[in-house]
């Protein structure tokens, strides 16, 4: 009996420790803001001394949802990332508005069509 026991313990600890060792979801979320003010002239920064390992991400105006105004959010230092090239936030006109296209990493240098790419369900509404 104790033998039993013993055996189904093991089994249920093995069990939950299993499920332990799930692997964690991974999901990135896309958000676009259209606005119909177009974003103010950009702040000039001075770009400091090169460090090597990290790339300078210019400075760029976000929306601020809570002021229903841009924002200006300072340049940083960016840890760089061997084979991706990276792309600066930059706001584009689309047709009833502005959209704000997010800073990324490119993963396919010198590929052509560096231009903008409509958000996800914008082209059907005719935003782009």
């Amino acid at each position: 009996m104790t033998r039993r026991v013993l055996l189904c313990a093991a089994a249920v600890t093995g069990l939950i420790g299993a499920l332990g060792m799930v692997p964690a979801a991974h999901a990135q979320v896309s958000v676009n803001v259209l606005i119909g003010v177009p974003p103010p002239a950009p702040v000039y920064e001075v770009v400091p001394v090169a460090r090597p390992g990290y790339v300078w991400a210019p400075g760029y105006w976000d929306w601020d949802d809570r002021g229903h105004k841009h924002k200006w959010k300072k340049g940083k230092w960016e840890r760089e990332r061997a084979g991706y090239v990276y792309e600066a936030p930059r706001w584009v006109q689309a047709r009833d508005g502005w959209v704000l296209v997010p800073e990324r990493w490119d993963g396919r240098p010198g590929r052509k069509d560096k231009g903008y790419h409509c958000p996800p369900g914008h082209a059907k509404k005719g935003e782009c």
